[in-house]
């Protein structure tokens, strides 16, 4: 089946020059390749993909839409989020302190304790992943306790593994 038969190299090149993103400007290189003779066996291999995957995006440019709508991708929303906004904002405070603020006898913010107090509070389950996900987003960052110098304080460095000990780990402002 022939490709682009209605579609001149200028036009491609044109196309390119106003597409923003990786796959679309793969999409149009390979349009391009295939209208000087590469055929489409000799680009999955230059693009390490089927030779499926090649024919749609060929496909994709024979349509009555603009190049660059035909090599873009339609936006994807992604899941409906399981907290509100108002309850996102919420956590995210409440993350910013101690877990002894809302009752809750540890010293620092892990993964599992997030997991926890979501289910409690808000009646909503999440992975861990994506409780390191929410973490992270709360604007905190994973802290893991480095190696002290040999000349500190042995009582402050006793205290402060014992503590650490205890959190596993700490999720911190950066």
């Amino acid at each position: 089946m022939e490709h682009l038969d209605a579609i001149s190299v200028e036009e491609l090149q044109d196309a390119l020059d106003s597409v923003d993103g990786n796959k679309p400007t793969q999409r149009l290189l390979a349009a391009i390749a295939y209208k000087n003779g590469v055929t489409q066996t000799e680009l999955a291999q230059w693009y390490d993909v089927q030779r499926r995957t090649i024919y749609s995006w060929l496909k994709r440019l024979d349509t009555d839409e603009s190049l660059e709508q035909a090599v873009s991708d339609d936006k994807r929303t992604g899941r409906k989020r399981k907290l509100s906004e108002t309850e996102q904002e919420e956590f995210e405070e409440t993350v910013h302190e101690p877990p002894e603020k809302v009752g809750i006898d540890a010293p620092a913010w892990t993964p599992a304790l997030v997991q926890q107090y979501l289910e409690d509070a808000y009646d909503v389950e999440y992975s861990i992943p994506s409780c390191r996900r929410l973490l992270k987003e709360a604007g905190l960052s994973y802290q893991k306790p480095r190696r002290t110098a040999a000349e500190a304080d042995e009582t402050e460095q006793e205290e402060f593994r014992d503590e650490f000990k205890k959190s596993g780990g700490r999720w911190t402002s950066p």
